[in-house]
Parts: C-alpha cells; sequence; structure tokens
C-alpha cells in the first residue's frame, strides 16, 4: 500500500530560516521538494559529498579489521574528525603500497630462486678478468647439447618444461642461442626472502594500528560521517529554498504522510509559521513510502529490484508476493531442498545484522513453499514418490502432479496470474481516470472470463451446448462492444473501431505469448528434479562395493552434487519468477512505475544495508 502524502508549502521570515530548518530536522517527517531543473552544480556540495564518501570508505575498511567481539570505545567529541580520517587513509594507503610492494618482492624472488646463491661482485671479478656469464631459461625441447661445447652451457634446474641454463663465454664472444635472456635482479632470493620477511612485519604493524583505529575511533568517525551528512542534506534544502520579496521570505515544499502530518503540524503551529497544504494531483511527482503487513513487506525488496510504483496507481506487492513465494516453490520443488533453506535460514536468522533479518525471513517462507510444492509434485532429494512403490503412499499419488499435470498446472497458473493482474488493471483505471476509463479492459475480461466459464460449465455437463452457445453470444457481443466501441467514449466511434482491432491484435498476440512463458515454471521443476536423480544415481552407481570407501564416496558425491543442484536451482528459482512477475504481470496489470523513494530531511541515521 502506498501512504498518502500532503503537500506542504512553507513561508518563512529569512532571519527565522536557519533555525526553522534545525527544528524541521528534528521531525524527520517531510521530503524536500527539488526544484524544477535539479539542483545547480555547487562547488561545497560536491566537496562535502565527496568528503562523505571518503568516510564511508574508511568506515567500511575499519569495519572488516575490527576484531571479533571487540568492544568500540564511546565517541569521543575532542578528536577531529578531518584528522582521524587523514590518519586511517594514510594507514591504509601504506597497506596497500607495502602489498603491492610484497607482491612484486614474491615474484622476483620465485624468478630468482632457481639460480640459488651467488654474489653480484664475484660476477664482477669473473667480467674483469674477461669471463660473461649469461643466464637463459628455454622450452627443453629447444635445449641443444652442442651449446655445451659452444658456449660452456650449463644446466642449473628444469621446471615443468622450462630448462634454466647459464653459460660462460670469454668477453666479445658471440652467442647465437635460440633462448630468453634473464637478467638478474640485484639482490639474491634469500635476500629477497629477508625483505619480504621485512615488508609482512610492517603490514602486520598498519594492519595492528587499523585495529587500534576500528576500536577507539570507529565511533568518533561515524559521529564526523552523521555531521557531514546533515550538512549534506541541510545544503540541498537550502539549494531548493526560493527566495521571494527581495530575499526576506524563504519558501520551501516538500511531501508529508498524512499519518505523520500531527507531527508536522504540531510544530509549526507552535512557531507561528505560515503554511500551506495541498492534495496531490495527477501531474504531480509525489515520493513513495510503502506500508504493508509483515508478509508482503518482505517482498518490497524484490518489487524494489525493477522500479517503485508512481503515486498515482496501486502498489502491485502485495498482489504479486502469494504467486512470487509459489512460484519460487514450483522451480525449487524439492521437499529436502526446501527444508534445508527453512532449517538454515531459521539457524542464522538471530545471527546476522538487522538489515538482513528480512531477507532470512523470506527465505523461511520461500523454503516453505518449496516443501509444499515438492510434496505435490512428489520428490525430496531427487527421489520421486510418483515412481516409488511405497504402498502407504498409493492413494496419495492420485494427487501429486507428474510431468503432464505440471506443465498444464503452470499454463493454468500463469492464465490465472494474468487474469488477475488485468482486473488490478482495470480497478487502477477506474479509480485513476473514472470507469470510462476501464471500459477496455473489463471487455477484455468479460470476454476472456466469461468464454472460459462458459466452456467449462459445457465441459462438466451443468449447461447444455444450447444455452452455452447464448453465453457464448452474450459475453462475445457484450465484450466486443466494449472493446471495440466504447474504448473512449469521448471519440468518434470510428476511431474506436480501428483502435479496437490494434487492441485486439495486441492482446492476441500478447497473452499467447505471456502464457507461454509459464511454461518455465515446468520445466525449471522438471529439471532440478531431473538432476537431484541423476546424482542418486551417479552415488549408487560409481561408489563401487569396497568396505567403509564405498560410503564415503557415496556421500562425498551426494553432497557435492546435491550442493551444487541446489545452488544452480534456486538461483534459477529466484530470476525467472522474478522475470514472470517484471514481465507478464506487470505489464499486463498495467504498471507504470518511475517512482521516487521517500526521504525525510531528518537528523543523520546510519543506513541499513544489506551487504
Amino acid at each position: 500500500m502506498i501512504l498518502k502524502m500532503k503537500r506542504y508549502t512553507f513561508l518563512v521570515y529569512h532571519k527565522q530560516y536557519t533555525e526553522f530548518l534545525e527544528k524541521l530536522r528534528e521531525t524527520g517527517v517531510l521530503h524536500v521538494i527539488e526544484k524544477v531543473g535539479g539542483i545547480a552544480e555547487n562547488d561545497a556540495l560536491r566537496d562535502k559529498m565527496q568528503l562523505s564518501a571518503r568516510i564511508k570508505n574508511a568506515l567500511l575498511k575499519l569495519e572488516k579489521r575490527t576484531p571479533k567481539n571487540a568492544i568500540l570505545l564511546p565517541e569521543d567529541s575532542s578528536k577531529d574528525g578531518m584528522e582521524l580520517l587523514y590518519k586511517v587513509e594514510l594507514a591504509l594507503s601504506e597497506k596497500v603500497a607495502l602489498e603491492q610492494k610484497l607482491q612484486i618482492a614474491e615474484k622476483e624472488r620465485d624468478r630468482m630462486e632457481v639460480w640459488g646463491s651467488f654474489s653480484h661482485e664475484r660476477l664482477k671479478q669473473l667480467r674483469n678478468a674477461g669471463w660473461i656469464i649469461n643466464f637463459y631459461s628455454c622450452n627443453l625441447r629447444k635445449f641443444d647439447q652442442e651449446w655445451e661445447v659452444l658456449y660452456n652451457a650449463f644446466e642449473i634446474d628444469t621446471i615443468g618444461t622450462t630448462r634454466y641454463f647459464l653459460t660462460i663465454t670469454k668477453l666479445g664472444q658471440i652467442i647465437e642461442i635460440d633462448a630468453d635472456p634473464i637478467k638478474l635482479a640485484a639482490k639474491t632470493s634469500e635476500q629477497i626472502s629477508e625483505e619480504i620477511a621485512e615488508i609482512r612485519i610492517k603490514i602486520a604493524e598498519q594492519i595492528s594500528l587499523l585495529q587500534k583505529f576500528a576500536i577507539e575511533d570507529f565511533k568518533s568517525l561515524k559521529a564526523s560521517q552523521g555531521k557531514i551528512v546533515e550538512s549534506i542534506n541541510l545544503t540541498k534544502v537550502l539549494l531548493n529554498t526560493q527566495s521571494e520579496a527581495d530575499n526576506r521570505v524563504m519558501v520551501l515544499e516538500g511531501w508529508c504522510p498524512e499519518e505523520s502530518e500531527d507531527v508536522l503540524n504540531n510544530y509549526l503551529e507552535s512557531i507561528g509559521v505560515y503554511y500551506e497544504t495541498a492534495i496531490p494531483t495527477e501531474e504531480d511527482k509525489v515520493p513513495i513510502k510503502l506500508k504493508n503487513n509483515k508478509f508482503t513487506k518482505l517482498y518490497e525488496m524484490i518489487g524494489e529490484l525493477y522500479d517503485l510504483p508512481n503515486y498515482h496507481e496501486l502498489d502491485l506487492t502485495p498482489f504479486f508476493a502469494p504467486f512470487y513465494m509459489l512460484f519460487f516453490g514450483l522451480c525449487l520443488g524439492d521437499v529436502g531442498y526446501g527444508l534445508i533453506f527453512v532449517i538454515a535460514a531459521i539457524i542464522f536468522r538471530p545471527k546476522v545484522s538487522e538489515a538482513l533479518k528480512p531477507v532470512f525471513s523470506l527465505l523461511i517462507w520461500l523454503g516453505v513453499s518449496t516443501v509444499l510444492m515438492g510434496a505435490v509434485t512428489g520428490n525430496i532429494f531427487g527421489y520421486s514418490l510418483i515412481d516409488s512403490d511405497i504402498t502407504w503412499l498409493q492413494d496419495a499419488k492420485k494427487y501429486m502432479l507428474d510431468a503432464d499435470k505440471l506443465f498444464n498446472t503452470s499454463l493454468i497458473i500463469g492464465a490465472v496470474q494474468i487474469m488477475f493482474g488485468m482486473v488490478l488493471k482495470a480497478i487502477n483505471q477506474a479509480r485513476r481516470f473514472g470507469f470510462a476509463a476501464s471500459i477496455a479492459t473489463l471487455g477484455w475480461l468479460i470476454l476472456i472470463l466469461g468464454s472460459a466459464a462458459t466452456y467449462g460449465l459445457q465441459n462438466f455437463n451443468i449447461i447444455s451446448v444450447e444455452v452455452g452457445k447464448y453465453m457464448y453470444y452474450g459475453f462475445g457481443g457484450l465484450g466486443a462492444i466494449m472493446v471495440f466501441l466504447l474504448n473512449d467514449i469521448k471519440r468518434n466511434p470510428l476511431i474506436n473501431m480501428g483502435a479496437g482491432l490494434w487492441d485486439t491484435y495486441n492482446m492476441v498476440l500478447g497473452l499467447m505469448g505471456d502464457i507461454l512463458s509459464y511454461v518455465r515454471l515446468f520445466a525449471l521443476g522438471i529439471s532440478g528434479s531431473v538432476m537431484g536423480f541423476v546424482f542418486n544415481d551417479l552415488a549408487i552407481n560409481l561408489s563401487g562395493n569396497i568396505p567403509i570407501l564405498s560410503p564415503i564416496f557415496m556421500i562425498i558425491i551426494l553432497l557435492v552434487g546435491h550442493g551444487l543442484n541446489i545452488f544452480m536451482s534456486s538461483l534459477s528459482s529466484f530470476v525467472h519468477p522474478m522475470r514472470l512477475t517484471f514481465v507478464e504481470f506487470y505489464k499486463n496489470a498495467g504498471f507504470e512505475g518511475g517512482g521516487k523513494k521517500y526521504r525525510p530531511y531528518a537528523a543523520y541515521k546510519e543506513e541499513k544495508t544489506l551487504f
């Protein structure tokens, strides 16, 4: 459900404006309306936003370095936030530089390790004595034994297919060798190893320093971020303020939820500020604040992955939530997998952050759906109950969905959701633009649902063929009149006829394609159960008859196979129902979207993030 909003316009004397905004922030209920064309480029605002981003990044890095179960010290207001940020960033950059240096040193050590310990001074002495030592590497097959005679080549080591060797030749002698020359580092591998040890000590010192910052200064830095964010919000409000009467009167506009307007009104009356309120019009871009029950609220995060509804249409979250849960269960469709979801979510939910708790609550519901749909389709860890010989299940099998029934059920569910979406579309059109705007949609519903109901009544011999014929005529005729003649009662009937024909073309092709899209529910459900069966079969046939080892091999194959199947099937079960929701259901429900989330001007609160 979308909460109703009211538009507020304030007129404030310029000398009282700063105090007014500070108190307004304390109420935390007004979403400030941005100026037409948006906020102009402002260097001060941009600098503050960049600073906020830097602090946020530093806090994330410190959070990762916080020792487990560490008790963070309280905020110290005497500490300068900018100085803290500088120290943390310096430690972070030093750590990164050392890690890069370590990576280079380790590569250099690995490159030099093959040559062992040597002395550059001794090489220089040999050169002064007229002898040159060159170092090479080549493919083992390219190494020519003649090099040993011509250039005094000596093999140092062979690693894999690469041979490392050196040559000892007189100064000035030309060497013609099909090999890659190697330039020695200034240090030996032993010396580089010593350097690596020193670098690691320095990295450990920086990590220790960051842990110290995380414990002693995290909350102080967090408080500094809050002040900057509040300053950013204040700057945005000031930039969205219009000045009138030679800058003596400040005009500010915003939206407030009707359920919170008492808080705002009490404050405004206490300070005597002039204000006006207005009901949103169809043209207004009103921010969106959703309010749903505990079950439906879990699915808001899924809806927001696509888009928020605009203020003037229905919130479809309560309507797609049960379908999404059902679709997920049909796609995964295994009692065992569903139980794993439920048990894991129940165990880990109390241990995660508040931001992640709704995700695990959603997993519980999706797991329950998977268990129920797995029981209906007769699948438990890839074992098919429908194909089993269990005596006490014989009577229950007739209620289970085999492949043919699951295929038909998927199409039926798709048709039901699409028709339900069209009903919502008609309701939304009538609510926004009047009953006349919904006539065409209602006409299609009468034609489709009436014909389907007539067919069903005839199929079950409830009505005769003769009666059914007149019902077809009645529903078809009424639907045709509404679709072809009354689709826009203010328009010329001939134009309505043309629009109706075009609508018919799109409707027929669109409905067929949309309903067939729901076959994916059947396909994913079947593929997951088949993969489970395959892994079970592999575990039995590949484990052999070796005492003790066979059960171990079987368990490993089952764990790896079903783990892989759970991951792949769960991912598909999450994505494809979402696709059916956002494409087929949203389209037939007339979803427009484009809503902007309600973000009130308020005191800083730490944003909840899922990851």
